[in-house]
């Protein structure tokens, strides 16, 4: 009996190599764009429009429009004006324009001859000959009195382009698809709409295709303000389904995480209580209930998936070794990764401090471990005698072995992403068993907005400071004034206190962040020639790095100059004033999370920011807003309105922060819908699921597991 034949794909997951005229290579260049099938180029979307629908004449142009304009060549010559061009000149009766070509080919100058009529779109500007237009699109038409060419009906796209895929190709393989997927075609045999028609009845949203031909195909009398702000109807369609794509791949995970078995950490040996009464300190009302919360999932044969957020200071630390000590009390090991060696370092003193007198060792494991040290860590670790590890994106590294890993705490989540997190969980996978994992972030972001971004996390919040931490007082100053807080610096050293002076982001260049601390930290120590000035930034090697810092928290330097590479850092209770330089160009979060290194200890602490003039108003009201409190909560919610997620998720946050059509902030609205939608087509058309994630998140399938 023969096999059945193989069904073939259903034409919108048709590979875009079977469209006319797309060879390997230009397959190869759409795949830059996620282009691989032809349903993905429907979803290129524009990031403007032109309005191509009406002819301008030539003497009603000015400098800086983009127009339509029909004229005959009445002169066309190459030049020779410091590099080759093509010149042609055109005229319509009631004026003339120059075209200009860099780049022709010979069969091009061809056809570009006198007596030609074209018709031209482009971006006038002005020449050495009157107005011109640089490299116009263009089409011949016929002579004058034959019948008109048709115009545009639409508005034009313009699309996001990758090299060697131009504008007008890309537009016609996108109008290649619309044809093929959404003209005419029945639900069989076009785009499939994967959202049922009476949710989106609901959401008052149109169709897919609806969406789609609005999206690509906007008549002349669409509204281009509302599609250029992202509110159309048809944006909110889409902008509908990518978010619930994004959360139902992050709930995919969750589901996967949890439907593994996990060893229950029921710490018959109690190390967790001992733990908490040997503290020198009382746990806050919060942190008691975040750690009631990991502890509850902590005793599940399921693991744990939880993120404690909370602001710089708040004690999330004392939480997570707790934790860890529940799962030593249990025979398991406990592992905490760390964005960076300085942070892995100070998690280790801290660890070391509060497991040490319960006669528990701590292993540090970092890429700059010697070679001997290194064995013998990873040795104990191996064999088990080490419960307790601590490290960098080093423990993930294959010859990092665990005996028993219950455990897996990771700091500062957005600096990892999904993809390195779930790697180490299953590098903790023994005998089909999975550890648990808590996630710790100093980013608090509002709830609503948690519940999207981290979908595949349960959540806890500590709200409140422990006693005895003074809030940091906030001041702003011109530069013009620079040298008034210069003398504040001498004068809170000479009283035997600290200082942090921040260097200007001068751009998003590493080699001139270096170079102005280098320079600041010169005219620092000029200006305090009897105050020990050191200097720490980012292209330093780590060891010189560490060196900087530790003689600082040691005292051995007064005044650390350095770039943003504090943001995270070591505790330094006797700095009670920072300086930030050009405060205007930082985000919220980040002048927040800066500040937060000062104000550790009981001394009162301040935060001076400098900023440059003109401020934009933008730039003023986030310096308001980080004047006005000193809530890591409130400071998120404003700049999540400013800014957007981005500032607050980090780019490697599961993509969320660099969606093609949604935007976190314009359409938090959807959130709810989003949440109880996706909860509905994960219980009743898991098929939905998959097809919704593969349309929207490339690669997305490398999240079913760990990728």
């Amino acid at each position: 009996m023969s096999a059945p034949a193989p069904q073939p794909d259903p034409p919108e997951q048709r590979s875009v190599a079977t469209l006319r005229g797309v060879g390997p290579a230009l397959a190869e260049k759409l795949a830059k764009l996620g282009v691989t099938q032809v349903q993905d180029l429907l979803f290129v979307l524009p990031s403007r429009y032109e309005d191509r629908t009406h002819v301008s004449g030539i003497g009603t142009l000015r400098h800086g429009v983009r127009a339509v304009v029909e004229g005959e060549i009445q002169l066309a010559e190459v030049a020779y004006r410091r590099r080759r061009q093509l010149l042609c000149r055109i005229a319509d009766g009631t004026g003339s324009l120059t075209l200009r070509f860099f780049y022709f080919s010979a069969a091009q100058q061809a056809g570009l001859k006198r007596g030609t009529r074209l018709r031209c779109f482009g971006e006038v500007r002005r020449g050495p000959l009157g107005l011109e237009i640089v490299h116009p699109e263009y089409r011949f038409i016929g002579a004058p009195g034959s019948e008109a060419e048709p115009l545009d009906e639409v508005l034009t796209p313009i699309y996001p382009t990758t090299e060697g895929v131009p504008q007008t190709r890309l537009r016609a393989l996108i109008e290649l698809a619309m044809r093929s997927l959404l003209d005419g075609a029945t639900a069989r045999a076009g785009v499939r709409d994967w959202i049922p028609a009476d949710m989106l009845a609901r959401l008052e949203l149109p169709s897919l295709v609806e969406a789609l031909t609005m999206m690509h195909r906007p008549p002349r009398d669409a509204d281009l303000g509302e599609l250029l702000s992202g509110r159309h109807p048809a944006q909110r369609r889409l902008a509908f389904e990518e978010l619930l794509a994004h959360q139902l791949s992050l709930l995919q995970i969750r589901q996967v995480i949890k439907s593994d078995p996990a060893e229950p950490l029921r710490d018959a040996a109690g190390v967790e209580p001992k733990l908490l009464d040997s503290l020198p300190f009382a746990l806050t009302g919060a942190q008691t209930r975040a750690l009631a919360e990991v502890d509850r999932d902590l005793v599940a044969d399921r693991p744990m998936v939880r993120l404690v957020q909370g602001d710089v200071g708040c004690g999330k630390t004392v939480v997570a070794a707790a934790a860890a000590a529940r799962a030593v009390g249990s025979g398991l090991q406990a592992a905490l990764m760390a964005p960076t060696e300085l942070l892995a370092e100070q998690h280790a003193k801290n660890f070391e401090g509060w497991f040490r007198p319960l006669g528990i060792p701590v292993a540090l494991v970092t890429g700059s471990l010697p070679a001997r040290a290194r064995r013998s860590a990873l040795e104990s670790i191996a064999n088990g005698d080490i419960k307790v590890v601590i490290g960098t994106h080093a423990l993930f590294q294959e010859s990092v072995d665990f005996a028993r890993l219950g455990l897996v705490i990771v700091d500062e989540q957005h600096r990892f992403g999904v993809q390195q997190r779930l790697s180490l969980r299953e590098k903790g996978a023994r005998a089909g068993k999975f550890p648990h994992q808590l996630i710790m972030t100093a980013t608090p972001i509002p709830r609503t907005l948690a519940m999207t971004a981290y979908a595949d996390l349960d959540v806890s919040v500590i709200d409140e400071l422990p006693p005895g931490r003074t809030p940091v007082r906030t001041t702003v100053f011109p530069q013009s004034r620079r040298s008034e807080i210069v003398a504040r610096v001498h004068a809170k050293i000479a009283e035997g206190r600290q200082a942090y002076w921040v260097c200007p982001l001068i751009e998003e260049s590493e080699e001139l962040r270096y170079q102005a601390a280098e320079e600041t930290a010169q005219a620092l120590a000029e200006a305090l020639p009897d105050v020990q000035v050191g200097i720490v930034h980012g292209r330093m090697p780590a060891k010189e790095k560490e060196r900087g810092m530790y003689a600082f928290k040691d005292g051995r330097i007064g005044l650390l100059v350095a770039t943003t590479v504090i943001e995270v850092g070591v505790d330094v209770p006797n700095a009670t004033l920072m300086v930030i330089e050009n405060a205007e160009r930082m985000g919220l979060a980040q002048l927040h999370q800066l500040r937060g290194r000062v104000g550790r200890g009981a001394h009162g602490s301040d935060c001076v920011l400098l900023y440059g003039e003109p401020l934009s108003e933008m730039a003023r009201e986030r310096l308001r807003a980080i004047r006005e409190t000193n809530d890591g909560f409130v400071i998120a919610r404003r700049d999540l309105e400013l800014r957007g997620p981005g500032e607050l998720l980090g780019t490697r946050q599961t993509g969320l922060a660099e969606m093609r059509v949604a935007d976190l902030m314009r359409d938090s609205d959807l959130l709810p819908a989003v949440q109880a939608a996706a909860d509905a087509l994960l219980k009743h058309n898991p098929d939905t699921v998959v097809a919704l994630t593969r349309r929207w998140i490339v690669h997305g399938e490398r999240y079913g597991r760990v990728g």
